[in-house]
Formats: C-alpha cells, sequence, structure tokens
C-alpha cells in the first residue's frame, strides 16, 4: 500500500513538479553552473547504498590548498534559497520512482554514520527512507541527533497510511512557512559523530 501511495502520488503531481524541477535546473545551470545534481552515496533500506539526487547549492570553492571550504562558506544565497523552500529535493522524486526512497520515512544519512548508531538507532533502517519524515515536521535541523532518531523509530513503530498522509500536509505547512532549515550555527546540521559524543 504505500509503495502504490508513493507511485501514484508521484505520478499524479508530476504535471506540478516536472516544469518546476525544469525551471530549478535552468536556475541551478545559470547560477551555479555544473554540475546541476548533486550526487552522493547514502544509506537506504536495511543500510543499503544508494545514489541520493539533489539540485546542488554550494559552490565548488577551495582554499589554497585545494581543499573545499566549509559549507557555509560555499551556500550560496541562491542556495539557502532553494534549501529554504526544499527546491533542492525535487531530483528525490526520482529516487522515489526507482524505488530508493519513500515519499515518507527516516531521512537517508550517509553511509560513514552506520558503525555510529546504537541498535536502537540502527532500526530507522527498517523502512525505506523518506523524502520528509516525522523529525522533519518536527523540528527539522532545530532537533539535535538524538531527538531526531527517536522520532524516526517512533515512526517505524507507528506508520500507516493515515500518518503518511498527515505528515506529507505537515510538511506542506513546514514548507510555506520555512521552518527548522539549518542548525543554529550550522548551514545544515553538524556532524554524527555517534551518541556518546552527541552533545546538541
Amino acid at each position: 500500500m504505500k509503495r502504490c501511495l508513493d507511485l501514484v502520488l508521484v505520478v499524479v503531481t508530476a504535471p506540478l513538479w516536472l516544469p518546476l524541477m525544469c525551471a530549478v535546473a535552468l536556475a541551478v545551470r545559470f547560477k551555479l553552473g555544473k554540475p546541476i545534481l548533486f550526487r552522493q552515496p547514502r544509506a537506504g533500506f536495511h543500510g543499503l547504498q544508494f545514489e541520493l539526487l539533489k539540485f546542488r547549492t554550494m559552490t565548488n570553492a577551495r582554499d589554497p590548498q585545494g581543499r573545499l571550504l566549509p559549507d557555509e562558506q560555499r551556500l550560496t544565497p541562491f542556495g539557502r534559497l532553494l534549501r529554504s523552500t526544499s527546491l533542492d529535493e525535487l531530483p528525490q522524486l526520482y529516487n522515489v520512482l526507482r524505488g530508493d526512497m519513500s515519499l515518507v520515512g527516516p531521512r537517508p544519512l550517509l553511509m560513514e554514520y552506520l558503525p555510529r548508531y546504537t541498535p536502537e538507532q540502527a532500526r530507522r533502517h527498517e523502512v525505506r527512507p523518506g523524502i520528509t519524515g516525522w523529525a522533519q515536521v518536527n523540528g527539522r535541523n532545530v532537533l539535535s541527533w538524538e531527538e531526531k532518531f527517536r522520532m524516526d523509530v517512533w515512526y517505524v513503530d507507528n506508520r500507516s497510511i493515515w500518518l503518511d498522509l498527515k505528515i506529507l500536509w505537515l510538511t506542506l505547512r513546514s514548507v510555506l512557512a520555512r521552518q527548522g532549515i539549518s542548525a543554529p550555527g550550522e548551514a545544515t546540521m553538524p556532524e554524527f559523530m555517534g551518541s556518546n559524543s552527541d552533545t546538541k
């Protein structure tokens, strides 16, 4: 049922998001150049790796030693606009069509985080990752890592079609209000180093 809901919603709304995606792609090409898409390995269902797609929001600016500058220095005003409106997430609809992701579920995180989870936190991988989720409509990046993971596991234990529809509605409201885009003092979220090191 969940997979069917994903496919129906993505296909039915295609006339809305396809033109928007094309417009954003052109804007990214004009503002930031190539590549238009940001691709990164992420942990999916059962922790299996897949390639996450997003519109690029940062420059490739580097220091004199050739190392990428910190995120907050590479994130442009245009990139901040894409993130605050969640337009950078639009390419993940292709991840949903491909079966890597669901519309609703715990957000897919970096592969290197896998050994840092507690057994309870790792349960977030018992479902497909989502474009939005319970943590995203209850604070997003303002939450600490541990708070996010508790909400992810709560979703795993309480998931239903009706809960997914509620989360989708709350996501739309949150995006329009541009709430919880980044953690205080960070471009997005600080790196997760494990629960014993998490002081957020």
